[in-house]
């Protein structure tokens, strides 16, 4: 069988072949403005409204997430501070949690979906308290718009001393394939 060669962005032909192959933001991002529609959003977004295009079908932007205010704590914090609704990952509430755990703390995954589902009755007791129960979470699962990440974790777990060169020229190999022959080497 001979190896389909990448498209260049602009000759992509159609929604499905598009979604064939790996495509950094910045290249869907200057398709997308080559074909005269918005060029900003998630690569998810790019891809599903340059897909639409390419497909002759509409598209229905998706709607902003309702903000529930801008609400951010500030003042001295402690455990006992109650969260309100809408509380951002602020640098204030950063600094109590380095404060409490230590200067590697960082807002994950875990901890920006507490604050998003926060009702207004948590404490940052209870926010502490879900960042320890959730440090111990070994190798959480990474989503699926870090193809690259997930690439790396996947290849180090095969190849435990394996070089960088050595993983780049195999990430560079594996986005270079359709997606649909991926799983085929």
């Amino acid at each position: 069988m001979m190896d389909p060669q990448r498209p260049a962005p602009s000759n992509v032909l159609s929604g499905t072949e598009l979604r064939r192959w790996y495509w950094l933001k910045g290249e869907l991002a200057e398709l997308a403005r080559h074909l005269g529609i918005r060029a900003s959003g998630s690569k998810e977004l790019l891809a599903a409204r340059i897909t639409a295009r390419l497909d002759g079908e509409p598209f229905a932007e998706p709607a902003s997430p309702k903000r529930v205010g801008q609400a951010h704590l500030s003042g001295p914090l402690t455990a006992a501070t109650v969260i309100p609704r809408g509380q951002r990952c602020s640098q204030a509430v950063r600094a109590w949690f380095v404060e409490q755990t230590g200067d590697g703390f960082r807002f994950d995954a875990a901890m920006r979906a507490f604050f998003a589902e926060t009702d207004g009755t948590q404490t940052l007791q209870d926010a502490l308290d879900h960042h320890r129960a959730t440090r111990d979470q070994h190798s959480r699962e990474i989503d699926a718009q870090f193809e690259y990440n997930r690439f790396t974790r996947a290849w180090h777990a095969t190849h435990p001393g394996g070089s960088r060169e050595d993983l780049l020229a195999a990430w560079r190999t594996y986005r270079a394939r359709p997606v649909d022959e991926r799983g085929r080497a």
